[in-house]
């Protein structure tokens, strides 16, 4: 899945030691343009992604995550796991949502689409005897 939005929060860092070894994890929170705004908090995993994605607050990112959940003492619990976090260019996002194409010119005529071929059927002739409207 993904989601589009502005970074408002980056958590610190988070370390332990596992059976499996050490581990890095860092939370950041990203808000959505919509007319009604959503928030979501999602989590990096390992070392090499949170360098390589390097969030900043106020950054536009585009978050590609998977979602799971688990059990704990007969509660259940959503993980939101980003497995890839894209820059977007701000200038795009209010265009975006205004319905503007980039690059294209303010107030020019849209160009003209080729019109589909239409189908030419032969006229039918008249039959006097079914000269019914339907």
């Amino acid at each position: 899945m993904e989601l589009q939005g502005k970074v408002i929060a980056v958590l610190p860092e988070r370390s332990g030691v596992s059976a499996r070894g050490e581990w890095k994890s860092q939370d950041c929170v990203i808000e959505t343009h919509d007319q009604y705004p959503r928030k979501m908090v999602f989590g990096v995993f390992g070392a090499d992604r949170i360098s390589r994605f390097n969030i900043q607050v106020g950054q536009e990112v585009t978050v590609s995550f998977d979602i799971d959940a688990h059990e704990y003492q007969g509660r259940w619990f959503n993980n939101i796991r980003a497995f890839d976090v894209r820059q977007v260019d701000p200038a795009t996002v209010g265009a975006a949502q205004a319905g503007i194409v980039p690059g294209a010119v303010f107030g020019a005529a849209p160009a003209p689409q080729p019109a589909a071929p239409q189908p030419t059927a032969p006229a039918p002739e008249a039959d006097p005897v079914n000269d019914l409207p339907f």
